[in-house]
């Protein structure tokens, strides 16, 4: 049932909310257990069944209810809610990570959601694993950092769900879960009370099981989101070159023949050499984020050191050897490559750029939450980036992202429309 649907019967009252939350509970305990995605909470659906009686005395008639009344929302464990301790999917003390409700819980909250609770994160948003699989297939990873937000959403357990990312913690999860992911354009969405990463590559973003889900999201977390109403189809660059010699050969495969399939609905795919560089944008990329990382954590590592998973520490240590030019530098290539991107377009006549989602589908295990390398470039340019699924491999979810210029998300997400309904019967292989 698409996102739409489910949140205009809660509103409308045709799928009551009280009634709604009980299903919703009885799914949650016959798939959780074994899914993983949300932080352990004691008395969760108390909580629940109370906050929904409160919406239901506050909003008693259906006319005047907002847009996501009763849509029950997972929010990553890095953002900061009224009520809840952030532990980061760290060992820290909490009291040490507390901090004032993040302004995209409190939107979420005034636009009628139940908080269904926080969700499983690697380790301060980085690469350490938490305890989540992958619902399509328990034995691989959902990507991360945001993984229980794109496995609870893959897994029917909310209806959307918040997630950061730095390199690819969005895009890449929403890819091996088979849902959609949206990050926004860099500044378009509020990042105060969310623990940082880096905090000049950071993004808040959300997670829906299709793209009216992503754009109904978007309607409540983006003060400003205007609802575009082109129709038409984009032309799309495919950024040709060492970029995409990181995809597997399947993957590879598999992304030639959705380009196949857009050309024959009449998109214009036009291939450019968009990173020749792209070994020196990684290598640049990768040590902004350690030494903002560095900054971020210097007093939490100072005291806390031992608490610390490996993979966290060796990227603070890491951080805690870059100069200060060096992250000028990294910081200028940001800046540059956003730049580089917009004169590409222009120059091709690109509305777009298509990518697979990743190397690849989710790999077997839960020691790592897989390769961001595919979301780096535009990640680190700060241009919006939607991904969505289109295909199966060997029995796993794989797709396409979609990256636009940087503040034309609403245009998008329209463009994402269109090309979804091409792949709703999800191909098989």
């Amino acid at each position: 049932m698409k996102s739409t649907t489910v949140a205009n019967r809660l509103r409308s009252g045709e799928w009551p909310l009280l009634a709604y939350l009980h299903e919703l509970e009885n799914r949650f305990g016959e798939i959780e257990p074994n899914v993983r995605a949300f932080v352990p909470e004691e008395h969760r659906w108390t909580r629940l069944y109370r906050e929904a009686d409160d919406l239901l005395r506050r909003y008693p008639k259906p006319e005047n209810r907002p847009s996501l009344f009763g849509a029950p929302i997972g929010i990553k464990d890095i953002f900061h809610i009224d009520g809840f301790e952030t532990r980061a999917g760290s060992r820290l003390p909490p009291e040490e990570l507390s901090g004032a409700e993040a302004t995209t819980v409190t939107h979420l909250k005034d636009a009628g959601a139940l908080i269904i609770g926080k969700t499983v994160t690697a380790e301060f948003a980085y690469i350490a694993p938490g305890p989540t699989r992958n619902p399509c297939n328990p034995e691989h990873t959902p990507g991360g950092s945001s993984s229980g937000s794109a496995a609870a959403v893959a897994a029917g357990l909310c209806l959307l769900a918040l997630g950061t990312q730095t390199v690819g913690s969005i895009n890449r999860p929403a890819a091996f879960c088979g849902v959609c992911g949206f990050k926004p354009s860099y500044g378009r969405v509020p990042v105060d009370g969310v623990i940082p990463l880096a905090p000049s590559v950071d993004h808040v973003g959300w997670f829906a099981s299709d793209v009216d889900g992503i754009e109904l999201a978007a309607q409540a977390l983006v003060p400003d989101w205007k609802s575009s109403l082109t129709h038409d189809r984009p032309t799309m660059g495919i950024p040709d070159g060492p970029y995409l010699d990181h995809v597997t050969p399947d993957a590879r495969l598999g992304f030639q023949e959705t380009c196949e399939t857009l050309r024959a609905n009449g998109y214009v795919l036009i291939e450019v050499s968009a990173f020749p560089d792209f070994e020196e944008l990684y290598r640049s990329h990768h040590l902004l984020v350690a030494a903002e990382a560095a900054q971020v954590h210097e007093n939490w590592y100072r005291k806390y050191k031992p608490l610390y998973r490996p993979e966290t520490a060796e990227l603070i240590e890491r951080g805690l050897k870059a100069s200060a030019s060096d992250l000028e530098i990294a910081r200028a290539v940001r800046q540059r490559q956003r730049a580089h991107l917009a004169a590409l377009m222009q120059q091709h006549g690109i509305d777009a750029w298509i990518s697979p989602s990743a190397t690849g589908p989710a790999h077997h295990g839960l020691n790592s939450t897989g390769d961001s390398v595919m979301q780096l470039p535009w990640t680190q340019a700060g241009v919006p980036l939607l991904s969505l699924p289109t295909g199966i491999i060997r029995g796993l979810p794989v797709g396409i992202q979609i990256a636009g210029s940087w503040g034309n998300d609403e245009t998008l997400v329209r463009w994402a429309q269109g090309i979804e309904s091409l792949f709703a019967s999800r191909r098989t292989r």
